[in-house]
């Protein structure tokens, strides 16, 4: 039996092409070449570039921290996030979040892994937000052409987002390192390869601006539940577990005779006054436990760390209403 050359070519190629990797088939070229070559070479990349780049800069955003600020990328049209942990530096905390043409948004953050620097958070307003691409299947290689963008050195309209462009100069199993140049305000921004899928997220910005570490998307996909369920994990050096005890109300009371405690101060600026506790305010009840006395509250209250959501049920005039604040740090 006889086959011609172009039918033997046809079952190779059927067989060789699904054992490729997804990847492979469109990977651009310009990865596999120690340095461009020629103007082509130069103009490949611009191409690549371009053509993803406006997509990735409207998913970029800034996260404004009040006392500093961060980057991150949003990842879902209902505003997932991804950042770092050491710019979230907790669970449970309120952000705001500011996109390239100045939108203001309400955030707060979700899990994070405290010895790799991931980080999750939310957008808590409604709407469909512009979101990017994931490289799911860790497809980058040492030496490939990538991108970061962030917001450095906070968000600044006039300007916009920062891109540098740079190359995969170092994997290791957590972190990958590239020589694109980063400085303060670019952490927690997206690094990606030139389709535009998000491959890693900055984490250590160096002294020297061509030295800066990445954490891998894998490193996020492998704790995706639990960060999206708000849990902390791990054990530093990136995020600090909230102790217990330190969660900060700012209210003074006295225990009244048919029960429960009436307010007769509110701290200035105090996570009570800002939630809108009043004195005169009587409080019944916190997280569903009946308040007696002064040293009972103050027993609950030592089991709480900063940012822990408390509610309170409570009495103002008469009437009963419900309260939920989040403490703050004593």
């Amino acid at each position: 039996m006889m086959f011609s050359f172009t039918a033997i070519s046809s079952v190779l190629f059927a067989v060789l092409i699904p054992a490729m990797a997804l990847g492979e088939v469109d990977r651009p070229y310009i990865n596999d070449k120690q340095v461009p070559e020629d103007r082509h070479d130069l103009e490949v990349i611009q191409k690549h570039l371009t053509e993803a780049l406006a997509g990735s800069r409207r998913a970029t955003v800034c996260i404004d921290l009040g006392e500093g600020s961060g980057s991150g990328v949003v990842v879902s049209a209902d505003g997932l996030i991804l950042t770092a942990a050491h710019v979230t530096g907790g669970v449970g905390r309120e952000l705001t979040v500011i996109f390239e043409d100045g939108k203001k948004v309400k955030a707060e953050s979700l899990g994070l892994v405290a010895d790799s620097d991931c980080a999750m958070a939310r957008i808590t307003e409604g709407g469909e937000w512009p979101h990017v691409e994931l490289d799911r299947e860790d497809s980058f290689r040492l030496g490939d052409w990538v991108y970061s963008l962030g917001h450095s050195g906070g968000f600044d309209a006039a300007r916009g987002v920062v891109v540098r462009l740079g190359r995969v100069v170092r994997l290791a199993s957590d972190s990958l390192q590239s020589d694109c140049s980063l400085i303060g305000g670019d952490s927690g921004g997206p690094l990606f390869d030139l389709r535009g899928r998000l491959i890693g997220i900055h984490s250590r910005v160096g002294e020297r601006i061509q030295e800066n570490m990445h954490v891998p998307l894998r490193e996020f996909l492998e704790h995706w539940d639990e960060m999206s369920q708000g849990e902390f994990i791990g054990e530093g050096p990136f995020a600090k577990r909230p102790e217990k005890g330190k969660g900060f109300l700012g209210v003074g009371t006295v225990a009244r005779d048919e029960g429960g405690l009436e307010v007769e101060r509110i701290g200035r600026e105090s996570p009570a006054e800002k939630a809108g506790l009043k004195a005169g305010d009587v409080l019944l009840k916190m997280d569903g436990v009946d308040l007696t006395t002064k040293e009972q509250f103050q027993e609950l209250l030592k089991e709480k760390a900063p940012d822990d959501r408390v509610r309170f049920d409570f009495l103002r005039s008469g009437r009963s209403e419900t309260l939920t604040l989040r403490l703050g740090e004593r």
